[in-house]
């Protein structure tokens, strides 16, 4: 298990955010660069936002990287993975862009809850959370490495 780095190369950093974004670049300008991680994503512009969060896979997805299917788990009950794509399809029909979050070890019937409350909030509350789980994602996947 890592520690939080003080530097990450942007390979490093791409693989921790599943892809080389404009976020990614930015970051990797920074001794430390998931310390900076918000100051980073309130300089970005919407596009920018976006960029990253549609870098990331959606919960359930069939060509996962190796790392998010191992984060996300084999399988599951086929009712609960209708679902799920069903309600990530609302999702990014709602918001403009995918459901992300830290899955934390939970169960796919434990992500359809917290899938069903978000699609309660606000687009910029959404927005705001689901950048916040993509560095808890990150920041994960690194001292898990």
């Amino acid at each position: 298990m890592h520690d939080v780095p003080r530097q990450l190369t942007a390979a490093q950093l791409a693989e921790l955010f599943e892809g080389r974004t404009r976020l990614v670049e930015r970051l990797a300008e920074h001794d430390d660069p998931l310390g900076a991680a918000q100051e980073v994503i309130d300089g970005l512009n919407e596009a920018e936002k976006l960029e990253a969060l549609n870098a990331h896979p959606a919960i359930g997805a069939g060509n996962l990287s190796e790392r998010s299917a191992a984060e996300q788990g084999a399988g599951g009950d086929p009712v609960t993975l209708t679902e799920l794509a069903y309600l990530n399809q609302v999702y990014e029909e709602k918001f403009g862009f995918r459901f992300v979050v830290f899955v934390n070890r939970r169960s796919k019937e434990e992500i359809l809850d917290v899938l069903r409350e978000r699609l309660e909030r606000t687009r910029e509350e959404e927005l705001d959370r689901a950048l916040t789980e993509l560095v808890a994602i990150a920041e994960d996947r690194w001292r898990r490495s």
